[in-house]
């Protein structure tokens, strides 16, 4: 076992360092705070275009689900820039692999969002 914190004490800490990366992500990430912002703006729009909970959750999901996909693809990308800043193929492997997975988030978004609208009108 590792040593170190243990229950209450562990949750606040690991808090503590969620908020951390919450700061880290929309400070150093353009992307992180367009997705974040146009997630806020979108959660309202959920709870008026949602016709159900289900279909609200499903709104609200998708927008978490790019925001998700934001910080882990800048997690990524964090790492492997602190390995090294040479060119190499599984580091572009890596950093492409994270971009896809927003790709497909935002794509979701788009189609959920948009049948969503469609259905609406």
């Amino acid at each position: 076992m590792k040593p170190g914190k243990k229950g209450i004490a562990r949750i606040i800490a690991a808090t503590g360092y969620s908020f951390q990366g919450f700061r880290a992500a929309w400070r150093n990430e353009a992307a992180f705070r367009q997705e974040l912002v146009l997630a806020i703006i979108f959660l309202p729009f959920a709870f008026w275009l949602g016709e159900t909970l289900t279909h609200q959750l499903l709104l609200i999901m998708s927008c978490a689900l790019v925001v998700l996909a934001e910080l882990l693809n800048s997690a990524i990308e964090a790492v492997v820039d602190r390995i090294s800043d040479e060119q190499h193929e599984l580091s572009g492997r890596a950093k492409d692999i994270g971009s896809a997975a927003v790709f497909v988030t935002l794509t979701l978004f788009v189609v959920i969002w948009g049948l969503s609208f469609w259905q609406w009108l």
